[in-house]
């Protein structure tokens, strides 16, 4: 271990503790070093920079609520609360209100949408996940970027590719290991 890393390490410790203790200047420390990474990862999969704002909010909220959960053993701290701002924001998606604003959303709205998703960059706890994800067959790239970026199921892609689940979850499995030995190279 180099002593970037170890220093990288021992602050991660020191950001968990805080958090779990509910120290409000960690918890503010945390937000200003993970925030744009997350909103970059909800705006992706929410197309709105309103709900992005909505759903960032939410996700801090459920990382102060659950402190207590955190496992450092299962995964860093910045990779469970990507996991939160995920599945806030497909929670989001999926929740009747907004399939109800989308069909009525006008044109010019998804002009600005478009403009703003794409010239955001995401900054993931100083790794680009893009980058390793493109070191992927072409067929593990699609299925994380569908899972993972934008928010499908197993079940969709499923149904979407006419791929078996089992196929699915094998190829999803597979895709997961080779990123875990791309990661532990780099």
């Amino acid at each position: 271990m180099t002593i970037t890393e170890k220093n990288i390490d021992t602050s991660e410790l020191e950001l968990i503790a805080g958090l779990r203790s509910y120290d409000q200047k960690v918890f503010s420390k945390i937000y200003d070093l993970y925030s744009a990474a997350l909103y970059g990862i909800i705006l992706r999969i929410v197309d709105s920079s309103a709900v992005a704002d909505d759903v960032l909010q939410e996700t801090f909220i459920k990382v102060w609520k659950n402190a207590g959960k955190y496992d450092e053993s299962k995964g860093r701290l910045f990779t469970w609360m990507v996991n939160i701002a995920r599945n806030s924001a497909i929670d989001n998606t999926r929740s009747k209100e907004v399939k109800h604003t989308s069909k009525i959303q006008n044109t010019s709205d998804d002009v600005s949408i478009m403009q703003e998703s794409h010239s955001y960059i995401v900054n993931t706890d100083t790794l680009d996940m893009s980058q390793h994800v493109n070191k992927l067959p072409p067929e593990q790239q699609k299925l994380i970027e569908l899972i993972y970026f934008n928010g499908y199921t197993q079940q969709e892609v499923s149904d979407e590719f006419g791929i078996p689940l089992g196929t699915v979850k094998t190829r999803v499995r597979n895709a997961i290991l080779e990123l875990k030995k791309i990661f532990k190279v780099n």
